[in-house]
């Protein structure tokens, strides 16, 4: 926890970056975040293969997990982006999953949560910006741009709402990934701030003792909320994604 001796609560410290693996991480720069996001990673991939290497005509709890994730994000990308979202599934789903893991490991004692680092959801929502252009320009070419200019508008409006859309567009990468660094943060100092609380109160003694479960309380309740936000980030940045492909490759 971070309750100091003074009796302050540091909530901020379980965010900062330290060098992991000795000096063989320390030289390469490895830190937590790096390995949790490798793990993140196999978890992903371990997800499909170990669920579906037996292809059980009745399937296991794996397979049986494995199957319900393929078809929830499978049904995601058909019902926002169309039927071509199909070709879309790969991306979407590791996305989806790198985020869900991501989020959820950092909730167990002794891990961390990489997306509650700026600079890591802020390289995923670049990641997906590039990307949904690049699919936008390759469908339309330059007729992409005129998804800038809105249809019907009078002439004399069209600079400042061709400046408004653009705007709107870059604020694509802003939005996706404050969003998840915003909650995924917030959620942490909120945990480590009422567990500061009990430790303090259970070190006073007494009927600060007993005081202490209240905010034990608020604890539990909190790692339950967390696992509920953590989940619905993930989503909400999946789907996300999947209106943006939407609008490059339909162009509206």
């Amino acid at each position: 926890m971070a309750a100091e001796g003074h009796g302050s609560i540091d909530a901020l410290s379980q965010f900062k970056l330290e060098p992991v693996l000795g000096q063989f991480g320390a030289a390469l720069h490895i830190s937590q975040a790096n390995v949790m996001m490798a793990v993140a990673g196999l978890l992903t991939l371990g997800l499909l293969w170990v669920g579906m290497s037996p292809r059980a005509m009745i399937p296991g709890r794996l397979q049986s997990a494995a199957e319900m994730a393929y078809e929830t994000v499978m049904n995601m990308c058909i019902e926002q982006i169309g039927h071509e979202g199909k070709k879309f599934f790969p991306l979407v789903f590791t996305l989806f999953f790198f985020i869900l893991f991501g989020n959820l490991l950092g909730v167990f004692p002794l891990f961390f949560t990489f997306t509650s680092h700026i600079a890591v959801t802020l390289a995923l929502s670049t990641f997906v910006f590039v990307f949904v252009t690049f699919i936008a320009i390759k469908e339309h070419g330059m007729h992409f741009f005129s998804y800038f200019v809105p249809k019907g508008i009078p002439a004399a409006l069209a600079p400042l709402m061709v400046l408004i859309e653009v705007i709107s567009y870059l604020s694509r990468i802003i939005s996706l990934s404050v969003r998840l660094f915003a909650n995924m943060m917030a959620g942490h100092v909120m945990l480590e701030v009422f567990g500061g609380f009990v430790v303090m109160l259970g070190a006073a003694g007494g009927i600060f003792f007993v005081g202490a479960g209240m905010p034990l309380l608020v604890n539990v309740i909190l790692i339950g909320f967390e696992l509920l936000v953590a989940s619905l980030q993930a989503y909400v940045f999946a789907i996300l994604t999947c209106i943006y492909l939407h609008d490059a490759v339909h162009l509206h």
